[in-house]
């Protein structure tokens, strides 16, 4: 079993920065990749970014080039560096494990609200 506890979320204005962090306990030597995903009222939970013990990582389009997702192993954390935020970046964020045995773990969410 594998724990997450996130932390970072809250209110900030159209072009101001957020750090997210995610830190997992319990069977951490069995994670494998690390995301994060988002949902926003009324629409489907999506993914946006990833990032595999080998450090490689992955971005929704939308957020490419504003959010960097990094993790630090020896901490089991993994972060998501959010800048230039939009009114349109506002949801709930989850954080996401997956096992090198291919079980997945969620969060409980973030609030991440952009308004002026």
């Amino acid at each position: 079993q594998v724990q997450l506890v996130e932390s970072g979320g809250g209110l900030v204005q159209p072009g101001g920065s957020l750090r997210l962090s995610c830190a997992a306990s319990g069977s951490t030597f069995r994670v494998n990749i690390m995301g994060w995903y988002r949902q926003a009222p009324g629409k489907q939970r999506e993914l946006v970014a990833y990032i595999s013990s080998g450090g490689n990582t992955n971005y929704a389009d939308s957020v490419k080039g504003r959010f960097t997702i990094s993790r630090d192993n020896a901490k089991n954390t993994v972060y998501l560096q959010m800048n230039s935020l939009k009114p349109d970046d506002t949801a709930v964020y989850y954080c996401q494990v997956i096992t090198a045995a291919a079980s997945v773990y969620w969060g409980q969410g973030t609030q991440v609200t952009v308004s002026s």
